[in-house]
């Protein structure tokens, strides 16, 4: 009698859960967005006679039922305990902790990456700058593992080989090492990106390096003492929230900044973003392919053009200090082959400004 009881438990139970969970995950609504991983999640694919011949169906099917099951959140968060704590995993899902902050494996060295992101560099160059008397520089942003994998144990990839690949492959900028002015604490705990407050060294570097000089002041505005970064919510474990602040002074308080997308003048801080998806995006707006940053306090004429990712959205309102005007230009949202009816590249400084995580994974680069 037992070992019926038994043998009906093990198969009684997970069929249950089975039939559960179907018909739960089959009645509730479906989420458009994972707010704690900050993207889309799939919709249900509607089903036609090729995509189910050709499987493709099905397999969009597997993406839509794990991405809408039930108490999805619940169950990343279980799986994230039962791999750093019962099976003593170092990471999850790339992810990994130390020091207090979160950081993802960047690892191994794309060296094709590397070779594409720079051969678009140089049609830029070729195309726009070569004959027009600008003066080119490079500098290259790395990401927290730089500080954080090796000393930790974790796999780390070759960043002095990586740096001197970008520098061989760019020979036509003068390369300007960031580095120096750069240590963990400059970054978000837990996000991927750098902390606008504490910048401003390399800022003056850069403007320094070009020709100018910064010596401004600053006021630190805190904009979120909640700030959870694009990382806290892909570990699916609790962590500390960190503090976004923005600077200003009267000089940045004077901008004009606009957008090309929208055809209007923007704020310098969409506070509004705050609040939103990804509160990174407070700077410059977020993700934009083509802005202009006018200073008209500049007591200079000098003019930068600035291609960048998404790094350059906190730095470009502390170099627009030392300039007249910034070109602000993401070539992820527009195509490089565009730039010359917008940009006048005439006898400007230009820098590429880039992040290893990008130069890594440069697919996204037009």
């Amino acid at each position: 009698m037992m070992k019926k009881l038994k043998n009906g438990l093990l198969i009684g139970l997970p069929a249950a859960f089975l039939v559960l969970f179907s018909v739960w995950g089959l009645l509730k609504p479906d989420q458009s967005i994972s707010q704690s991983e900050r993207r889309p999640l799939a919709s249900f694919p509607t089903p036609q006679w090729e995509t189910i011949e050709s499987g493709t169906f099905m397999a969009d099917f597997e993406t839509y039922t794990l991405d809408q099951f039930p108490l999805r959140d619940s169950f990343r968060t279980l799986k994230a305990i039962t791999a750093l704590q019962l099976f003593r995993q170092k990471d999850n899902h790339d992810l990994y902790q130390a020091q207090g902050f979160l950081a993802k494996l960047e690892y191994p060295f794309d060296r094709s990456s590397v070779t594409y992101a720079a051969e678009r560099f140089r049609f830029v160059y070729d195309t726009y700058l070569k004959e027009s008397g600008a003066r080119v520089y490079v500098s290259i942003v790395p990401d927290k593992s730089y500080f954080l994998a090796a000393k930790n144990g974790y796999l780390s990839m070759d960043y002095d080989a990586f740096f001197s690949s970008v520098r061989q492959q760019m020979d036509f900028a003068r390369y300007l090492d960031l580095t120096p002015y750069l240590d963990l604490s400059d970054y978000y705990r837990t996000d991927t990106h750098w902390r606008q407050e504490k910048i401003t060294d390399v800022a003056a570097f850069l403007v320094e390096q070009m020709g100018g000089s910064l010596t401004a002041r600053y006021q630190l505005h805190p904009q979120s003492s909640s700030f959870y970064g694009v990382y806290a919510g892909q570990w699916a474990l609790p962590v500390a929230p960190d503090t976004l602040y923005t600077v200003t002074n009267d000089t940045i308080d004077q901008y004009r900044v606009f957008d090309f997308e929208t055809q209007s003048v923007i704020p310098v801080y969409e506070t509004e973003k705050i609040t939103g998806q990804d509160p990174y995006e407070v700077f410059l707006s977020g993700p934009k392919s083509l802005l202009t940053i006018e200073n008209p306090k500049a007591t200079t004429d000098k003019e930068l053009i600035l291609f960048r990712d998404s790094f350059g959205s906190s730095l470009a309102p502390l170099l627009a200090q030392g300039c007249a005007k910034v070109t602000v230009v993401d070539i992820r949202y527009i195509a490089p082959e565009l730039l010359g009816r917008f940009i006048d590249f005439e006898n400007k400084d230009v820098l590429f400004l880039y992040s290893t995580s990008v130069l890594n994974h440069s697919i996204t680069i037009k």
